[in-house]
């Protein structure tokens, strides 16, 4: 995909870094920012691990349709990435999915 061509719910491979900036993994993301003017995607993080979630965390329902190779989490991580970046686009969020996860956004942000 070129580098404007990243919409909300679409699942991209990037290299995240650790939150202690260790290191960092490829990991898939969502993009969750609306169409804009800026060179960067807002995203959040999936996560294979599907027990222990925190508040707002959830497993997707909808994960094999949308790309994933195995069942994924929504994490409570929020990256900024400029849009260059992502190595391989993966597929879109379910609508279903999509709901859950604005709600996710608006308990952790306070919206």
């Amino acid at each position: 995909m070129s580098m404007s061509s990243y919409s909300r719910n679409d699942i991209v491979l990037v290299r995240v870094p650790f939150s202690d900036f260790t290191g960092a993994k490829v990991r898939p993301v969502v993009v969750v920012n609306g169409p804009h003017r800026s060179r960067d995607l807002i995203a959040v993080g999936l996560t294979s691990r599907i027990s222990g979630l925190l508040q707002g965390e959830f497993v997707l329902a909808d994960w094999a349709r949308s790309g994933l190779n195995v069942a994924s989490a929504a994490k409570r991580a929020l990256f900024t990435i400029e849009q260059s970046l992502p190595l391989k686009y993966v597929g879109t969020l379910s609508a279903a999915d999509s709901q859950t996860l604005d709600a996710s956004l608006k308990l952790w942000l306070g919206v």
